[in-house]
C-alpha cells in the first residue's frame, strides 16, 4: 500500500491536501524578489486571525522545536526564574530548552492525562524567587497525552499572581484548529508549526511576540543568531528573511491558509470538534479507556490505553497492513497507549474509517503478548 492510500492518523506531520502537495512542487523563486515579499506578507497577515493577534508574526525556517527555542532565547537571560508548567512530554521539552540556555527552571509537574489547574499554578507562583518570576511556560495542547490546557484561565491566573512574568505558550499542535485569542488572553509569546493544523510539510514555525515580549527581547542575554526574531522582523519589513527560507514549505503554508480561509474559521473549528468527538466515542466503543481528563480532552489528538495483554508492536503493524497509521506513546507512556491525530486535513469519515480498522484488528486472534520463554533453571 502506498503512502497516498494510507490513513495517516498521527498528531503530525498531517496529511497534505492535493492543492498543498501541488503547491510544494512549484518552481523556486528569488527569495530576495518581489514575489517572495508578497508571499511572506500574505502568510504573516493571514496567520494573525488564527493566532488572535494584531502583532507581527515571524516566520522561521525551523521545526516547531526551533520556534520554542526562539521563544526562550529571545525573551530570557541566563539565571532568569522560570516556572515551567509541564503536563506531558512536550511541556518537558520546553522546560529543557530553557534549562539548556541557563534559565533557573522550576517545574510544576502535572500528572500525565490531566490539565494544569489554575489554583495549582497560583500556589506555585506565590513562592516567588528572589527577583520574581521572569516567565511562565505553558503548553496549549499536549500531544503526548491528548490534553488541552485552558490557556485563558491559566494566563489570567499568571497575570494576577505574577504580573511581571511573561507568558510563553507552545501552541504548535492546536492553534489553527481551535479558537485562540493571543491578545485577548494576554499571551506574550505564541508558537505554532507548519506540519499541524496548517496542513503543510514540516519545516516552518511561526512566532508572535507581544509588546512586552519585544521589550524583553531588547535586553535578553541568551545567545541567538539564526533564531534572532528581531532580525527576522526587520528583514520582513522589506519582504525578506535574514537566511534562506524553506520556500517550498512556505508555498504549502500559503496554499493551506487559502483552503482554511475558504472554509472559514468557525467551520474549521467545528470540523475539528466533530472529529474529536468521533475519535473519543469511537475508541470508547471499542472498549478502550481514554487517557485524558474528559473536561480537558484535546480537540486535535486523542490518547487511549492499550488493552492489557495486547502486543503493541503487532497491533500497530496490523493496523499498517490495513492502511492505518496511528501513533504510539511517548516517554513514560511508550508501549502503553495509542494516539489518534485528528487535525489539519481531516474529516469525520477519516476517523470512522480508522475506528473500523482498529475494531477489526482488535477482534483478531494474533495480538496477544507472546508468553515468556521459560528456560531450565529459571
Amino acid at each position: 500500500m502506498t503512502e497516498d492510500e494510507m490513513n495517516l492518523r498521527i498528531p503530525g506531520p498531517t496529511p497534505l491536501p492535493p492543492e498543498v502537495r501541488e503547491a510544494g512542487g512549484r518552481q523556486m523563486i528569488n527569495h530576495r524578489g518581489p514575489e517572495f515579499a508578497a508571499l511572506l506578507r500574505r502568510i504573516s497577515t493571514g496567520l494573525q486571525p488564527w493566532f488572535g493577534t494584531s502583532y507581527d508574526i515571524v516566520l522561521l525556517s525551523a521545526a516547531g522545536t526551533g520556534g520554542l527555542e526562539a521563544a526562550v532565547v529571545n525573551t530570557l537571560s541566563p539565571g532568569d526564574a522560570v516556572l515551567a508548567v509541564t503536563i506531558g512530554a512536550f511541556g518537558e521539552r520546553f522546560a529543557r530548552i530553557a534549562e539548556a540556555y541557563g534559565a533557573a527552571v522550576t517545574r510544576l509537574e502535572v500528572d500525565w492525562g490531566r490539565a494544569a489547574d489554575p489554583d495549582e499554578v497560583r500556589r506555585a507562583l506565590v513562592v516567588a524567587p528572589t527577583g520574581g518570576w521572569r516567565a511562565v511556560m505553558l503548553t496549549h495542547n499536549e500531544t503526548s497525552t491528548g490534553v488541552q490546557n485552558d490557556i485563558a484561565a491559566l494566563a489570567a491566573t499568571i497575570h494576577q499572581a505574577a504580573p511581571g512574568a511573561l507568558v510563553l505558550v507552545d501552541g504548535i499542535s492546536a492553534v489553527g484548529a481551535v479558537p485562540f485569542e493571543m491578545d485577548g488572553w494576554g499571551i506574550d509569546v505564541l508558537v505554532s508549526g507548519s506540519q499541524k493544523a496548517w496542513m503543510a510539510a514540516p519545516g516552518m514555525s511561526f512566532i508572535a511576540l507581544s509588546d512586552r515580549a519585544w521589550e524583553a527581547a531588547a535586553s535578553a542575554r541568551m545567545p541567538r543568531f539564526y533564531l534572532d526574531v528581531a532580525r527576522h522582523r526587520d528583514e520582513a519589513a522589506s519582504g525578506q528573511t535574514p537566511w534562506t527560507p524553506a520556500v517550498a514549505v512556505i508555498y504549502q503554508v500559503d496554499a493551506g491558509l487559502t483552503l482554511m480561509e475558504r472554509e472559514g474559521r468557525e467551520a474549521v473549528f467545528a470540523r475539528h470538534a466533530a472529529c474529536a468527538d468521533a475519535a473519543r466515542a469511537g475508541l470508547a466503543s471499542l472498549g478502550l479507556r481514554l487517557l485524558a481528563d474528559p473536561a480537558h480532552a484535546s480537540q486535535t489528538v486523542t490518547a487511549a490505553w492499550l488493552p492489557d495483554g495486547l502486543d503493541g508492536k503487532a497491533f500497530f503493524a496490523a493496523l499498517r497492513e490495513r492502511g492505518l497509521v496511528v501513533a504510539g506513546g511517548q516517554g513514560s507512556l511508550k508501549g502503553k497507549v495509542l494516539r489518534v491525530g485528528h487535525l489539519g486535513w481531516v474529516t469525520t469519515d477519516d476517523i470512522a474509517d480508522a475506528i473500523e480498522v482498529m475494531g477489526d484488528v482488535l477482534r483478531s486472534d494474533r495480538l496477544a503478548s507472546p508468553a515468556p520463554v521459560v528456560t531450565a533453571g529459571s
